[in-house]
């Protein structure tokens, strides 16, 4: 600090000394402070700030008990930071605002008289460097005017924040380094000549002491296994100056009993005449290292002892030469015990140079890829004029790399298989032959299978060819006979008697067209009239007609899925089938039961689906399960056969279960049975689901009367001649005059003779290379509002168009009623 001031006024002089301190005294306008201009300030003020001025010391001087003016030296500028500018002369609680609570109760007690010193007390100011933790040693001392009153305080401060932070970074690190010891297994001890020892707690640790326990010596020392003592040394020994530094030995320790491996470095001190003062060392436990050590070793001196006693070839070259520098009593059987080792593969084996082996050697090499041969051929020789051995091994060739993961070797594995080549190749020409062998018998069981086919399919077209012809034969009797004996009663004068044999002809006639429907139903080639049908309503108005159809003792039951889907069939075909399910479940019920209708929507994968014989998709079920005898498995297998029934003799064709199946074939769907003996049976319909709503249920007029046609004309197309006879004589006698043609090149040459035509009847299977539908669309071409109506035997659905026809296209199916066929008729052309 600037000494003496000479160009301050004598009533300034107290302020010299101050340096810039004054500077800031000199510079403020006093002329407005409680205290007034400094050449007025009362002596004791003037005094205690002189001597604060002129203090090396970083000092305060807090004048007024009150007001405590807050004033400075130099030596303190920088603890005060952005206050620096103002603070000179201004009230401590104002410069000092943000530790004013700290300092209220301090300065209380040094006004008391209890003055205290701080020693590296923490303060949070705004200093010089920016708002900080700080840390301080000072002390307050008050100030007495010469009447003994306060006056003022007097601060000595001193910041000590970089001791503070130096000695916390100092016991952070002596705590991190004990941790480091600690987590590491490192303790340190000293011992002196008489035995004593002063360890670390984390080497007594080390042997399951506790510190208190680990002095002298003699203590840790006992122990140390009996076997590695000589190693650890003793004190004595140690003393006499001759101890190891660097050894490794095993304890047990005090509280585990645990057998553990300690490392112990040390250094011994001695005095200027060489005298022994002290051995001071660390100690860690290795246990894991050394244990992995010795693992390492017992592992290597199996793998030297496997090399030598494995059953397969071993060898390990070094360097890009290939030298042998190892190779095991397999090896050198396989070279035919040549002297190999120290010499490269091209000096030891040319034979093996000769059939490539160095170029694939040379490549793992390079690569440092591993390569593996299987049944690979070696040809080796002992020497000139020796025999030529020729072998076959499986083999390795796997690199071998230093420390640095660079290739320094190969090492070679592999087995002697010759005799496995042999025998293989054996096996392989006998399983040829036994393959050659089952491929002849093979085709001799697909020929013989192909004729127990061929036997079991003409045995069912016998049996379905007898069933028919028995059925057909009775009924062509009954309508045969009824004929004659209409022709022998006209012949007698008796017409009064023939309605009994026109009424028995009917009838057989009726029965053989049922016959016949349900033949077409298994075929699948019956005339089907689909339409989006709802199957619950369709259950529903079947009900009592089945319950009079079963009778009283059977109770009927049906369960309907609610949102049942619509599906696309011929609903009269299916009442039928439902019905035709309520017979037969009836019938395995002669003592009564309960019949039990259900309805269901169904999703099935690829999966589920073929077990019912069906594409994957949405279909509806319609159930029938009865509570009867049931059926073995033999049964069910026969099921849908034509003709095939279980009934006695009369009371069944065996037609209903396979007009059913083809019913439900036909429409897209399929039927499973699910039976057993004495456990009643679960017949299933499966049918395609309809996307769409349902048609509209409402019932079918009556077929109105036939009226009397205008002669208007309609062309009959058909090569039965009785059909065509018949069809005409129902044509006249309605009024209509009537053209014939026998096939369809006849039929086109009189539709387009100009010929007025106003209903075209045709069969549809016609000989002569058109069918009726060609000729239908022949006759549209150049009569586009002609009506067609299609008589049939039975579904040519390719033909129809699977049903869907053309407006104004119509079918009845033979045999037809009369009136029937001349209802259609005049239906038709009346419109």
């Amino acid at each position: 600090m600037p000494s003496a001031t000479p160009d301050l006024p004598r009533a300034l002089r107290f302020l010299d000394g101050g340096g810039a301190a004054t500077a800031l005294i000199l510079a403020r306008d006093w002329s407005d402070h409680p205290l007034g201009p400094p050449e007025g300030w009362p002596d004791a003020l003037r005094i205690s700030l002189s001597t604060i001025l002129n203090s090396p010391e970083s000092m305060i001087l807090a004048w007024g008990e009150e007001e405590l003016f807050f004033f400075f030296n130099e030596t303190y500028f920088p603890l005060l930071g952005p206050r620096l500018d103002w603070a000179m002369g201004t009230r401590f609680d104002q410069v000092w605002a943000d530790g004013w609570e700290q300092a209220k109760p301090i300065i209380d007690d040094a006004f008391a008289g209890r003055s205290t010193r701080f020693v590296d007390l923490p303060w949070k100011l705004d200093t010089d460097r920016g708002p900080a933790d700080t840390w301080f040693t000072f002390s307050y001392s008050r100030i007495l005017d010469p009447a003994g009153a306060i006056a003022g305080l007097s601060i000595l401060t001193n910041e000590t924040t970089d001791k503070v932070l130096a000695e916390q970074h100092n016991r952070q690190t002596e705590e991190q380094l004990r941790r480091a010891q600690e987590a590491g297994g490192i303790g340190m001890f000293t011992v002196h000549p008489d035995g004593t020892a002063e360890p670390t707690p984390s080497f007594c640790r080390l042997y399951g002491l506790d510190e208190t326990d680990c002095v002298p010596s003699a203590v840790f020392e006992a122990l140390i296994v009996p076997e590695d003592r000589a190693l650890a040394s003793s004190q004595e020994t140690r003393a006499a100056g001759s101890a190891p530094l660097d050894v490794e030995y095993r304890i047990r320790r005090a509280d585990t009993g645990e057998i553990r491996w300690i490392a112990r470095k040390g250094e011994i001190e001695r005095d200027a005449e060489g005298r022994f003062v002290r051995f001071v060392g660390v100690a860690q436990d290795v246990t894991e290292r050394v244990e992995a050590r010795l693992a390492l070793a017992a592992e290597r001196e199996q793998l030297a002892q496997m090399f030598e006693q494995a059953p397969t070839f071993m060898a390990m070259l070094e360097g890009p030469e290939h030298r042998i520098v190892r190779a095991n009593p397999g090896y050198f059987a396989l070279v035919d015990n040549r002297n190999v080792l120290g010499k490269t593969i091209a000096e030891a084996l040319p034979d093996a140079v000769e059939q490539g082996f160095l170029e694939i050697l040379d490549g793992v090499y390079r690569t440092g890829e591993a390569f593996v041969s299987e049944s690979g051929r070696f040809a080796s020789q002992a020497g000139p004029g020796e025999p030529i051995n020729v072998r076959y091994v499986d083999f390795v060739f796997q690199p071998i790399r230093d420390a640095t993961g660079q290739v320094s070797g190969i090492f070679i594995e592999g087995a002697d298989v010759t005799q496995r080549s042999i025998a293989e190749e054996n096996l392989h020409l006998l399983n040829a032959e036994l393959e050659q062998r089952v491929a002849d018998r093979t085709d001799e069981l697909m020929r013989a299978e192909e004729n127990l086919r061929q036997a079991q399919k003409m045995e069912a077209v016998g049996q379905l060819t007898g069933g028919i012809a028995h059925d057909f034969n009775n009924l062509l009797a009954g309508i045969s006979g009824s004929l004659e004996m209409m022709q022998v009663r006209i012949a007698q004068g008796r017409g009064g008697e023939l309605d009994r044999y026109i009424d028995a002809a009917q009838g057989a006639a009726k029965r053989a067209a049922a016959l016949t429907h349900r033949l077409l139903a298994f075929s699948r080639r019956q005339t089907l009239a689909p339409k989006p049908t709802d199957v619950t309503q369709l259950v529903g108005g079947m009900a009592e007609l089945i319950r009079r159809t079963v009778g009283p003792q059977i109770e009927i039951d049906t369960v309907n899925t609610a949102g049942l889907w619509p599906s696309l069939i011929d609903p009269s075909q299916l009442e039928n089938a439902v019905l035709n399910l309520c017979i037969n479940a009836r019938d395995a019920m002669p003592e009564g039961g309960r019949i039990t209708i259900e309805t269901g929507n169904h999703w099935m994968d690829h999966r589920t689906a073929a077990t019912r014989g069906l594409e994957a998709g949405d279909y509806i079920s319609i159930c029938v399960t009865d509570t009867g005898t049931g059926m073995p498995p033999e049964v069910i297998a026969r099921a849908f056969e034509p003709f095939f029934t279980t009934k006695p003799i009369g009371m069944g064709t065996g037609l209903g279960l396979s007009m059913i199946y083809g019913f439900a074939k036909q429409s897209g769907g399929s039927v499973h049975i699910n039976s057993a003996p004495g456990a009643g049976t679960m017949v299933c319909v499966y049918l395609p689901r309809h996307i769409g709503a349902a048609d509209s249920a409402a019932s079918a007029p009556e077929p109105a009367a036939a009226a009397r046609g205008a002669g208007e004309t309609v062309l009959v197309v058909d090569d039965e001649p009785t059909v065509r006879m018949l069809v005409a004589e129902v044509l006249n006698d309605l009024g209509y005059h009537a053209l014939e043609a026998e096939d369809g090149a006849a039929g086109l040459k009189v539709l387009g003779s100009g010929a007025r035509i106003d209903l075209l009847v045709t069969d549809v299977g016609l000989p002569g290379g058109m069918n009726g539908r060609q000729v239908a669309d022949a006759a549209r071409a150049v009569r586009p509002d002609l009506k067609v109506l299609f008589i049939t035997g039975y579904a040519e659905n390719a033909v129809l168009s699977h049903g869907h026809l053309d407006p104004g296209m119509h079918v009845l199916t033979k045999p037809f009623a009369i009136d029937a066929l001349a209802a259609r008729i005049r239906e038709l052309i009346a419109g």
